[in-house]
Order: C-alpha cells, then structure tokens, then sequence
C-alpha cells in the first residue's frame, strides 16, 4: 500500500500549534504523519453519522480526519482535548 497526501486544514493546525506541553504536540505530529501511510490504523474509530470521519486517539486528544481512497488523501478537520473536540 502506497502513501496517502496529508492534507491539515487551517483551523486544525492552529489547534495543533495551541497543545500545550510541546510534547504532546510532538506525539500529536508524529501520529498525524503516520495517517499518512496508514489512515485506518488499529483502533481508529469512524464517526457515526458522517459519511468518512474517523478519530483516532492520542493520549488525552483527538484526532477527526477524512479518508478519501479515489484521490489518496487524508483530510485533518479537528485536533483537540477529548473533552472538547466534538462540540
């Protein structure tokens, strides 16, 4: 399996920029760009009620993206606290 483009929308790497303790934002990065070889890793989870979202888990965040197969691309929408990233 080839690799997928990775694609951050705005709004989603200004939340990733605001993760405090740079640590976390270091692991938040490296998961992101491991999307990109995999977009469906074990225990992503697809959203219910829309039509290709997924999270995926990274410590105390998380992570919503797209998967679209036809053009190869991983879409990143939303970072942030489990507490507040689906509102």
């Amino acid at each position: 399996m080839g690799s997928y483009r990775l694609l951050l929308k705005a709004s989603a790497a200004k939340e990733l920029e605001a993760v405090s303790p740079k640590t976390d934002r270091q692991r938040l990065a490296r998961r992101i760009r491991r999307l990109a070889v995999e977009p469906r890793p074990p225990g992503c989870q697809k959203l219910v009620g829309t039509e290709e979202r997924y999270r995926v888990r990274q410590g105390r965040y998380r992570i919503v993206y797209a998967v679209d197969d036809r053009e190869r691309a991983v879409v990143v929408f939303k970072i942030g606290h489990r507490r507040d990233v689906y509102r």
